[in-house]
């Protein structure tokens, strides 16, 4: 079966993963997360971002984002975002049913969050008859592929904070950024001051489930019955738990996303020999946004299909993945050679 470019949600589970489910999957174990898996996995997350963390697990990226928000929001307040945030463009709407709250939309051509296009949302806190901006909700990486440094984190913080809001990272890409950055989770997270994370896997190798880690864990207080209340408290969580374990354990995680930016890289270089390809966004981890004549379109879907960001400019997002190899690259690229004479 081909490999798509279309999302590294189309790869399968990583064989490690695989073998920490069916470990897992031995005797009865306490449910309800009251298990040694769960109590592995949350001292791991204390691990790499912090002692102090509470971490909840939960089955779906949108309940982890749409949850992490509503642990810190009333029905009157906000979260300023980038138009293109996921929460704002592929949650469904879930933010403003499940949440209740809205969504304050920042303009952004590279993916990431302009501060000074974010405070004009400021002018009108305290007046009664304004929707109360309380959080700011940040994507790592973007949804166009690039990575926020540590300098822009930290700056997004001190705005966040100095005016009295909390900051949220949609990290459902989070270990593609520590592999882009280099960094240890923490450096690029709680210690510069992120109160609250979604943590991904899914995209990188995991089966299903993701992680709410609360920095401040002020916003911790009562979310086990939200969490319960929200339908996402797993019976038998030792499954999630013991995928996390494994995700984590000796930078596993890092490793995987490292490869699929490696691969993201490699296709960048390969497309720079064909002036009719236009890279149109830095690639700084496992995304690579492209314009190129229409007249290939079908060739390339056929070998790979994938889905198109700006059908009017016939942009391509082509997303690479834990699995995706040399060979799956340079047979894309030959076909796209081949569509181009």
């Amino acid at each position: 079966m081909k490999k798509s470019l279309a999302s590294d949600n189309y790869s399968g589970i990583h064989p490690a993963i695989l073998e920490a489910i069916a470990g897992a999957n031995h005797g009865h174990v306490s449910s309800y997360g009251h298990d040694e898996y769960t109590h592995s996995a949350e001292l791991l997350f204390k691990q790499h971002f912090g002692d102090h963390v509470e971490v909840f697990f939960v089955f779906l990226g949108t309940a982890a984002n749409v949850l992490s928000l509503a642990s810190a929001l009333r029905p009157y307040e906000a979260v300023l975002c980038t138009e293109l945030a996921h929460i704002n463009t592929d949650e469904c709407g879930a933010p403003e049913h499940i949440g209740g709250f809205k969504l304050l939309t920042v303009p952004t051509t590279d993916g990431k969050l302009n501060i000074e296009k974010a405070r004009r949302y400021l002018q009108n806190v305290g007046f009664e008859h304004n929707v109360q901006p309380k959080l700011v909700s940040i994507s790592q990486t973007t949804e166009l592929g690039t990575v926020y440094s540590v300098q822009e984190i930290k700056a997004i913080a001190d705005f966040a904070h100095s005016n009295g809001l909390y900051l949220h990272v949609d990290g459902a890409r989070l270990s593609n950024a520590a592999a882009a950055l280099n960094l240890p989770f923490r450096e690029f997270t709680t210690e510069l001051g992120v109160d609250v994370i979604s943590f991904g896997g899914t995209k990188n190798g995991m089966m299903l489930g993701e992680a709410i880690i609360f920095n401040n864990t002020e916003l911790a207080k009562g979310f086990k019955y939200l969490r319960k209340q929200s339908m996402q408290l797993a019976s038998k969580m030792r499954f999630i738990s013991a995928q996390f374990v494994a995700y984590l354990t000796n930078n596993h995680c890092i490793a995987t996303a490292a490869h699929a930016n490696q691969m993201a890289a490699y296709l960048r270089d390969r497309l720079a020999a064909f002036p009719q390809v236009t890279i149109t966004q830095p690639v700084d981890a496992n995304a690579v946004f492209a314009i190129f004549p229409k007249a290939i379109n079908q060739a390339l879907l056929d070998e790979s299909f994938f889905y198109f960001w700006d059908e009017e400019k016939n942009e391509a997002r082509w997303m690479t993945s834990w699995d995706t190899t040399k060979e799956d690259i340079d047979r894309f690229v030959d076909v796209l050679a081949d569509a181009l004479l």
